[in-house]
């Protein structure tokens, strides 16, 4: 990235939006200056410009809560950036997973216009899980049993949805099946596989025939 591409304001600084790579959750609006930036860009870990102690401060350097960035981009504009990072832990000081997590709206979806939001809104929850990592939550507990206990579900969920289909049960086969989903997103998940990365093999092998 060349910095003189960036265009900061008046106080040298440039709005910086952090987004969690794999789950596409905006966690945080920061600010930057040219030395943050550079900073950022050396260490692969996000730096930002304080405004009210007028300081660099390293996201996580005390909380442990680091921010690994994955790439850094520019709007048309040239005065704002676009951080996606895989999170360490929570992003806002309250402990939460993102800094956005209350709705003006009151968070509601309609099915209607999005039959796969439900996918969207289950891949929040999780990497929401996968950072807090809230006690008593079963996907806590998947996480801190780890990679080999995930795959062990997987593995038999997927059994189980063969059992269910070789037996013609479809109430079944819809129950394993959503279970199946459910811990192949909490897989993805733990190996740093963003949701999207799936979808779009299964598009180019789509354009590909």
């Amino acid at each position: 990235m060349n910095l003189d591409m960036i265009q900061f304001d008046e106080k040298g600084l440039v709005p910086a939006i952090v987004q969690d790579t794999a789950s596409k959750e905006v966690l945080t609006l920061a600010y930057m200056n040219k030395e943050s930036l550079t900073k950022t860009i050396e260490t692969k870990e996000t730096w930002f410009y304080s405004r009210s102690r007028e300081e660099l401060w390293h996201k996580g350097e005390t909380s442990g809560n680091t921010q690994t960035v994955t790439d850094l981009r520019y709007d048309c504009d040239q005065d704002a950036v676009l951080v996606l990072v895989k999170p360490a832990g929570p992003a806002c000081h309250k402990g939460d997973y993102t800094c956005f997590s209350d709705s003006l709206l009151g968070n509601e979806v309609t099915p209607e216009e999005n039959r796969f939001a439900i996918l969207n809104t289950l891949e929040e929850i999780i990497a929401k899980r996968h950072e807090e990592r809230p006690e008593g939550a079963y996907t806590t507990y998947l996480f801190s049993e780890g990679v080999d206990k995930i795959l062990k579900k997987v593995g038999e969920e997927a059994s189980e949805v063969i059992i269910a289909a070789k037996n013609r049960d479809l109430e079944e086969l819809t129950w394993e099946s959503a279970d199946l989903l459910f811990h192949l997103m909490v897989l993805l998940r733990e190996q740093g596989c963003p949701l999207d990365d799936v979808l779009n093999v299964l598009e180019k092998r789509h354009a590909s025939k």
